[in-house]
């Protein structure tokens, strides 16, 4: 017998820097357009996305504290280690179909914007912010704090930069992901999950679930603990009434362009804290 067995990888979930099998036991496989099997990939349940909304608040707070400077320098290691893997992302677009040139564009874009939205970790609040004109001894600010734990669904077809474009704005002021990604784009999320494992990003900021939106969305709209949830990668086929439990929790629902690169993003994740100051003693 000569050549070597094939041999399917199954991607696992992003749970609290771990990688864990879908509690369910369940799988789906990725095909390419010519209907060959990829890979197979973890199928989340309700379970798995309590876990992981419960391992986001649990490091919410820590990653919340730290400086804003070196939340920076820790994204920016992230699109560092993208780079050094950047022919493998290039075989994972590929393989879904898009072709060299646009799998080219479509990665280095993804760590261009990585870059620049860390370099924004440590000024975001001096744009967003502000002094306030008061009448009185007074100083009156409006600073920016984190949401708190927020949803992310990006779209399901085979690409990078919706990804990078909807999590680290986010994630860059503090607050804390839980990612539902579905169809070819699952192994790309995973795969940036094996990244953000091996870096500095403390366990829990980022979760990812693979899985159906269809399944998952529901509960994640629902979910008392989420405070908002990105929806610009929702399919064109889920049930839109499902959005509607967001208003019975007072849940912030964001939708933008998929590949979007802007300041007003990172401000979609932040509310606004006004502060008064006696001057003097």
């Amino acid at each position: 017998m000569t050549g070597n067995i094939p041999i399917t990888k199954t991607y696992k979930l992003f749970i609290d820097g771990a990688f864990p099998r879908s509690e369910s036991g369940r799988t789906f496989s990725v095909v390419n357009p010519q209907g060959e099997l990829i890979a197979n990939a973890s199928q989340a349940s309700r379970k798995d996305l309590r876990e992981a909304v419960r391992a986001a608040r649990s490091a919410q707070n820590t990653w919340a504290s730290r400086t804003a400077y070196n939340r920076g320098q820790i994204l920016y290691r992230v699109a560092e280690m993208i780079e050094s893997r950047k022919a493998e992302f290039l075989d994972l677009l590929k393989s879904g179909g898009v072709n060299s040139r646009t799998a080219t564009r479509e990665v280095e874009e993804s760590i261009q914007r990585w870059v620049w939205y860390a370099g924004w970790s440590d000024k975001y609040s001096q744009i967003i912010g502000s002094v306030n004109p008061v009448s009185g001894p007074y100083f009156n600010f409006t600073v920016p704090e984190p949401t708190g734990v927020v949803g992310i669904i990006p779209p399901s077809e085979p690409s990078m930069l919706g990804l990078v474009s909807r999590l680290v704005p986010a994630i860059v002021s503090g607050n804390t992901a839980v990612v539902i990604s579905e169809g070819h784009s699952s192994l790309t999320a995973i795969t940036i999950a094996e990244v953000l494992a091996t870096s500095d990003v403390p366990s829990g900021v980022v979760n990812i679930l693979t899985g159906d939106q269809t399944d998952l969305l529901p509960w994640i709209i629902g979910h008392l603990d989420v405070n908002a949830v990105d929806i610009s990668g929702i399919n064109q086929d889920v049930d839109l009434t499902i959005l509607e439990e967001a208003s019975s929790n007072v849940k912030r629902l964001v939708s933008r362009k998929v590949d979007e690169e802007s300041l007003e993003l990172i401000s979609d994740f932040l509310e606004m804290k006004t502060v008064w100051h006696p001057i003097g003693r």
